[in-house]
């Protein structure tokens, strides 16, 4: 029996130009008409990627971001997946947090535990917050060490070429900007091939420090899904992210993102996992992208 998201995945191809199992700088290209098909569609794929890995390492590691990402999830509370997911073996991890408490409105840790993680059965020693009762940096050096250990014990796989965290999920959005966790436009950190982990202190709005996931981990991900959806917004929004988005997808950037200047990579651009990645959009963000 054919699946929704396999008749809505062959449309999608049609759609964008794709043609089925052919590998390109893209990724694959999800057109829904609606945010709440892009939710549907998203819960599937996460669903099946849970199963997926809960067979061939029983633990599913997974990176959450901030915005819109989260309420798309939404459908992974509810039948069939609350029942037939494995929740007992996520393990759940922050692209970038904002040093807020917990309890602020700005705390992406709230924002995930409000809209997902207090409707399913994660344990608690499974979800791994960054302490943001530290300063920065601290946090950040504290985070790194956490995900070092959980790659010696093997809770988190690694890439063989790099030896960077290789998490089988990081599920974000991009920010007005272009922005990818909480790595900007510009930023020096946008350079970073070191650290895992690192601290924002100059963030360009508020709250200003943050720590954030850099591009070593983020373009390790054996699968990276961006989650972007823009019908609810006005207009002049929803041009704006299309044409950020568009040129992420067509790649007609150049340069290497860290200076200034024009032709420069906005940190979208700059996502490029080694394994698999997906864009799940509605037709008002996917507008800008080529057949």
């Amino acid at each position: 029996m054919v699946s929704r998201f396999a008749l809505s995945f062959a449309l999608t191809l049609v759609l964008s130009g794709i043609m089925s199992g052919m590998s390109t700088a893209k990724g694959v290209v999800n057109v829904q008409a609606t945010e709440k098909e892009v939710a549907e569609a998203v819960a599937e794929y996460v669903a099946n990627l849970s199963s997926k890995f809960v067979q061939e390492r029983g633990i599913f590691t997974v990176v959450v971001g901030a915005g819109s990402v989260i309420h798309t999830l939404r459908k992974l509370v509810e039948e069939p997946y609350k029942k037939s997911v494995d929740w007992s073996k996520w393990q759940v991890f922050w692209v970038d947090e904002r040093m807020v408490p917990q309890t602020d409105k700005e705390s992406n840790y709230k924002l995930a535990y409000d809209g997902f993680l207090s409707k399913v059965p994660i344990p608690p020693t499974n979800i791994h917050a960054v302490n943001v009762t530290l300063p920065a940096a601290v946090a950040a050096e504290a985070y790194q060490t956490l995900i070092k250990t959980l790659v010696d014990n093997k809770t988190i796989d690694s890439s063989s070429s790099s030896g960077s965290p290789r998490f089988d999920l990081m599920l974000l959005t991009m920010g007005p900007d272009g922005h990818v966790a909480s790595l900007f436009p510009g930023h020096p950190l946008l350079k970073e091939k070191q650290r895992w982990v690192a601290a924002v202190e100059d963030a360009p709005f508020p709250p200003r420090e943050r720590v954030t996931f850099t591009f070593p981990v983020i373009n390790s991900a054996a699968n990276f899904a961006f989650v972007i959806t823009t019908g609810d917004l006005p207009e002049y929004v929803q041009a704006m992210l299309a044409e950020k988005v568009g040129k992420a997808v067509n790649g007609h950037g150049c340069g290497d993102g860290a200076g200034e200047g024009e032709g420069l990579l906005l940190p979208v651009e700059m996502v490029k996992p080694g394994g698999e990645m997906r864009w799940f959009l509605d037709k008002s963000t996917a507008a800008k992208i080529e057949g």
